[in-house]
């Protein structure tokens, strides 16, 4: 991916709902391809985008997903929500929470960076709850985890002009915020009075990916609507 190219070819997890389905709008909108990895096909109807069905949680159908595949740009959007105080942790939730956000992204991006062009491009999507929430500690502790993840790797990447980068927003109006599975761990409403748009976090996404953002490398860039003042 060049500055004169602003489109490439996206692949992005967790692309059937939520933030991932919102992602891959707003790049097929802006002329990207993009390939989405999710369990169900979101059903797109874009001649530029297709689904290759994938359980992320199963490592070893990670290669085969990502099989034949020469993308300019890895989004990593996939999560859940689990909630516990300690005392009371199921370690079970743990072990998949960490699974699916830490262990798929990083497995991915091992398999995806060396045929990445230099100047592509890496985004996790992480949480403000990074920095510590209770009654989330595990839930917190893997998103912390994509920042470390995310900081080493542009260190790394960047003499091939790769960056990598973190995405983080407050609570979003997703289907995961309506969760039944999360409803020991209520959302918190941001200062602004509203929830967290899906397209908002995609359009900081798209920017990242974009020819304008080749300076900014190993940061999390939090959308939280004033949870962190």
């Amino acid at each position: 991916m060049t500055p004169e190219t602003a489109a490439g070819h996206a692949i992005v997890t967790g692309a059937s709902s939520g933030i991932g389905a919102a992602i891959a709008k707003r790049l097929l909108r802006e002329g990207w391809r993009v390939t989405g990895l999710s369990r169900s096909d979101p059903g797109l109807g874009e001649a530029r985008f297709s689904h290759r069905g994938v359980d992320l949680l199963d490592t070893g159908a990670l290669p085969g997903a990502v099989a034949g595949l020469q993308p300019t740009a890895f989004v990593h959007a996939a999560g859940l929500m689990r909630g516990g105080v300690v005392g009371a942790l199921d370690a079970e939730a743990g072990r998949m929470l960490w699974r699916l956000h830490v262990d798929a992204a990083a497995r991915l991006a091992d398999l995806l960076v060396p045929r990445l062009p230099d100047g592509g491009r890496i985004v996790l999507i992480g949480s403000r709850t990074a920095a510590g929430a209770a009654g989330r500690s595990q839930y917190a502790a893997t998103k912390a985890a994509l920042v470390g993840m995310a900081r080493s790797w542009a260190m790394e990447l960047a003499p091939r002009g790769i960056t990598a980068n973190v995405v983080a927003p407050a609570a979003t109006e997703t289907p995961m915020l309506r969760d039944p599975a999360r409803s020991a761990v209520a959302p918190k409403l941001p200062p602004i009075g509203r929830y967290i748009q899906p397209e908002e976090v995609a359009a900081l996404t798209a920017f990242l990916l974009g020819p304008e953002a080749g300076a900014i490398t190993g940061q999390q860039m939090l959308i939280c609507g004033g949870s962190s003042l």
